[in-house]
């Protein structure tokens, strides 16, 4: 007997669990299942096959489209109930639930065993689409990506018949399952079935698994403490030189000191370059407080980005431990929208041209639409991340410098239309040189899974000719299809952005 909570139009909570956090779509499903376990993942994926459902699954609700919150999904499987975060003595390893947000599991690990792992900044954002999509963060530069410690996934699949079941597929080289582990690093969230749980090892540390020894030594260990910088340049001291001198000084930062070995690559930063109503923008840095000359590597850092600039910019360094750092606004950000949003990203293996850096001038300095909210980020990346093979993960971006982050929210949606024209126009000119899209290339690198922009799949917007799954997933997406065919032979678990079988 499966007494799943299950809630359907009408019952109060209705209204809040038919959407995410992105207010641009609500959807209207038959019914919404709150799972608590594995068993009942299987019993309500098998209840909606069999009555011929469109299924979703929902662990933060953080998506920036409408996977979850389409008009099509009958039935939504949320995974909130699913939020243990514990060590596995049988598998030795630590096993995350899907429906753990990001702050619990660093809260967690952390206070428990002193460890921690390179995930996202917003610690509000859930566990179990994050990991999936190949996560970054903070720590990635120095640690890597969040999948590179993946050591196993259960997902609950739907076989041909319309059996579901649940399998745990490991990073074993000898596991028949391996494949689905694989597609489980990167290939993104809702694809291949549900994932219930995640089970987390370094790599380095198989060896010391197979032994009895601590939890603490499977897993990188945070920083102690980290130096937190805020530096703000106003937009009024920023004419087109300026700006120019600015982004340019960031990009070339990050090409020299990117490498896996590079000393800096316990530094992150990200270069906010909003809009000029919000009156200027933003450098945060993050640095490992405990490296002997952390200070001296800030201030050379700070110096390097604003050579040249001019003006006076506002400064501010902070020491904060790092669990603390993870909440503190500067580096997590907000993570629960509370409007409508847009996000478009892009991977970049340099930085950008002159041409570029117009665009970006011109479009974040024009005035309209009245939106102080909307941005480009420019966030370190590489180091750790870059030290791994293309095809060891779904992940096959693995040697870029930044990832780049173009983002608008607002509030009424009687304004969608300015601001998702004003993003989509920034990002088609910033790259207009191939086809409106950050086409792999000497520049650039594809675009990232978890920030999802359903625009590349469309001609208005990618007139490229190269089809939106090239630009997410490069050359695994083969590999990724055969997945596919082999553990969603039905296509039951499918969005606007979803993996499609190959055509037989």
């Amino acid at each position: 007997m499966h007494n799943v909570e299950t809630v359907r139009p009408g019952d109060p909570r209705y209204p809040d669990l038919s959407r995410g956090e992105n207010l641009r779509f609500v959807g209207t499903p038959e019914r919404i299942h709150v799972v608590s376990s594995t068993e009942e993942i299987v019993h309500v994926v098998g209840e909606a096959v069999r009555e011929g459902k469109r299924i979703a699954v929902r662990s933060g609700g953080h998506c920036y489209e409408d996977f979850v919150a389409g008009p099509e999904v009958q039935v939504v499987v949320d995974l909130a109930g699913l939020s243990r975060v514990d060590f596995d003595e049988e598998r030795r390893a630590f096993v995350v639930e899907a429906g753990a947000t990001l702050g619990q599991v660093y809260k967690t690990l952390y206070r428990r065993w002193g460890v921690t792992v390179p995930g996202g900044a917003c610690p509000e954002v859930g566990a179990g689409g994050h990991f999936a999509g190949g996560g970054y963060g903070p720590l990635s530069r120095l640690h890597g990506s969040v999948v590179d410690y993946l050591y196993a996934v259960e997902v609950v699949v739907v076989d041909a018949d319309g059996t579901a079941r649940s399998v745990v597929a490991t990073r074993r080289e000898d596991d028949p399952h391996r494949e689905l582990w694989w597609a489980h690093t990167g290939g993104g969230g809702g694809n291949f079935g549900i994932v219930a749980r995640y089970w987390l090892r370094s790599p380095e540390g198989e060896a010391e698994a197979a032994g009895v020894v601590a939890p603490g030594r499977l897993l990188p260990r945070p920083p102690s403490e980290v130096l937190l910088n805020t530096t703000a340049l106003p937009w009024d001291a920023l004419d087109r030189a300026a700006f120019t001198r600015l982004v340019r000084n960031h990009g070339a930062w990050f090409e020299q000191h990117s490498d896996p070995d590079s000393p800096y690559r316990a530094l992150y930063s990200v270069l906010a370059l909003t809009r000029r109503p919000s009156g200027s923008v933003a450098v945060i840095t993050q640095l490992d407080a405990g490296l002997p000359n952390a200070q001296e590597m800030l201030d050379g850092y700070l110096a390097a980005l604003v050579e040249g600039v001019g003006g006076t910019p506002f400064s501010q360094t902070r020491t904060l431990p790092w669990l603390h750092a993870t909440r503190w606004p500067g580096i997590a950000g907000d993570g629960d929208m509370t409007g409508r949003a847009k996000m478009k990203a892009a991977y970049a293996r340099r930085g950008f041209s002159a041409r570029q850096i117009d665009v970006l001038h011109d479009r974040l300095a024009d005035p309209g639409p009245d939106n102080a909210d909307g941005l480009v980020a420019l966030i370190g990346y590489g180091g750790k991340v870059n030290a791994v093979a293309p095809d060891a993960t779904a992940v096959a971006q693995r040697d870029s410098v930044l990832k780049v982050v173009y983002v608008t929210t607002w509030e009424d949606e009687a304004e969608d239309e300015p601001h998702l024209r004003w993003l989509r126009e920034l990002y088609r000119d910033v790259y207009a040189e191939t086809g409106g899209v950050p086409l792999p290339g000497t520049d650039a690198d594809g675009a990232y899974i978890n920030y999802p922009d359903a625009d590349l799949a469309s001609p208005e917007w990618n007139t490229s000719g190269v089809p939106w799954h090239d630009l997410y997933y490069k050359d695994a997406y083969p590999r990724l299809q055969a997945v596919k065919a082999r553990w969603d032979p039905r296509n039951v678990f499918r969005h606007s952005l979803s993996i499609q079988a190959p055509a037989s």
